[in-house]
């Protein structure tokens, strides 16, 4: 396993979660304030701190703080290494399934062709 893969580890469990999903869903708007993005979860805000915490260790957003409020804003760095693996593994699989639908014709056109 590559030392790359460890963090794109941690991006995609990152994403398995559907409230970090969210989070990252609302700052495609802008970035915004812990409170602001805490409001429709209905989670106390220590727990939802934690997902605001996995999702900068991951690299998928950035924060900021002025004062006593914590700004936070997407990062999309890590955002393209997840699509750039996906995009490889999409291409392999687009690959082999040719590969087998060619391979398939061919068992076909030998079954139309043997005498009867």
């Amino acid at each position: 396993m590559s030392n790359n893969s460890v963090p794109l580890d941690g991006v995609f469990r990152a994403l398995a979660d559907p409230t970090r999903r969210a989070v990252l869903q609302r700052l495609t708007g802008g970035a915004a304030a812990v409170t602001q993005l805490a409001e429709p979860f209905g989670l106390a805000l220590p727990s939802f701190l934690q997902h605001l915490k996995v999702l900068e260790k991951t690299g998928l957003v950035r924060s900021t703080k002025a004062g006593r409020v914590r700004t936070y804003e997407l990062s999309p760095d890590s955002l393209r290494a997840a699509e750039d693996w996906l995009k490889a593994q999409r291409t392999l699989w687009e690959r082999r399934l040719e590969q087998l639908d060619r391979y398939l014709q061919e068992l076909q056109t030998a079954k139309n062709e043997e005498p009867r």
